[in-house]
């Protein structure tokens, strides 16, 4: 039930200025991936501001992708919830709609159990304040059929390794961290959810692809390029920089939504300089 190789895009939400969702322009996002190498979109993850989503414009966001890719890649919806009903409707709904899989923040089992989505559970502490153990790891994939990898945010190299260690193949990692995907890769990992790719998509499917071709030195090449660009896209919170990112390369792809507030002055010169040093042509 493996979802995908390589680089997955954690894509942002475009908004109009009055605050809806900007379905063209999504459109128009989710065109310049399929064209420039991503190989999964996962909407409505966090990076795509999907905590300040209603649960009808999360559905159609999610609804929307699947119909504009028409298959081309496969697309991951992010149905996790501080609600575990809402969590259980949202994958179920998702799944009939023809996602290839679902990415879940805790809990995860009752979830499991009510969806035949293929599930990649999200390790990410700092914004759920629990962290999923290795061992915790293990047991939801033995005692689940649909629990098929993990998206590991927790920066922890040894935790990677002991959940690949402790999982012997059962579950495929993915690289929760941009400045990890090398790390994660060399350890059997199947690649990135990645908010770098929505700047740079083809760069870093490169960095995938390269590594598994066995051009690991091209592909570490790569991933130190990428370094100074990806601590520019989380000098703030997370979609701050990136949503800037995105709109300094001229896609026009609104602002944020309370609580979020617009990139301080100070750090968008350190995004614009990281982003020119990188390659990126500025609007």
């Amino acid at each position: 039930m493996s979802i995908f190789t390589g680089a997955g895009v954690a894509i942002i939400t475009p908004f109009h200025a009055d605050g809806s969702v900007n379905y063209e322009k999504l459109d128009e996002l989710i065109q310049f991936h399929c064209d420039n190498g991503t190989d999964s979109i996962v909407i409505c993850g966090t990076t795509g501001e999907s905590s300040t989503l209603t649960e009808e414009e999360h559905m159609d966001c999610i609804k929307f992708t699947i119909r504009q890719t028409k298959g081309r890649i496969p697309v991951i919806a992010g149905t996790g919830s501080n609600c575990t009903r809402t969590a259980v409707e949202m994958s179920r709904e998702a799944a009939e709609s023809g996602a290839d899989g679902v990415l879940l923040v805790t809990p995860y089992k009752a979830i499991a159990a009510e969806t035949k989505a293929p599930i990649i559970l999200y390790s990410v502490a700092s914004r759920t304040g629990v962290n999923i153990e290795p061992s915790t790891v293990a047991t939801l994939a033995k005692e689940t059929d649909n629990i098929v990898a993990v998206k590991e945010a927790s920066g922890n190299i040894s935790q990677v390794a002991k959940i690949l260690q402790l999982t012997d193949g059962k579950v495929d990692v993915y690289s929760g961290n941009d400045d990890q995907i090398v790390p994660i890769l060399s350890l059997g990992g199947k690649g990135v959810i990645s908010v770098l790719s929505n700047v740079a998509p083809r760069e870093t499917h490169d960095i995938c692809a390269s590594f598994f071709a066995g051009d690991i030195a091209g592909s570490r090449a790569l991933q130190l390029k990428a370094l100074p660009l990806i601590e520019a896209l989380f000098c703030e919170v997370n979609p701050i920089p990136v949503k800037k990112a995105v709109n300094l390369m001229g896609m026009e792809v609104g602002g944020l939504r309370m609580p979020l507030t617009e990139l301080s002055e100070a750090h968008t010169v350190q995004l614009k300089k990281a982003m020119q040093e990188f390659g990126i042509q500025l609007a």
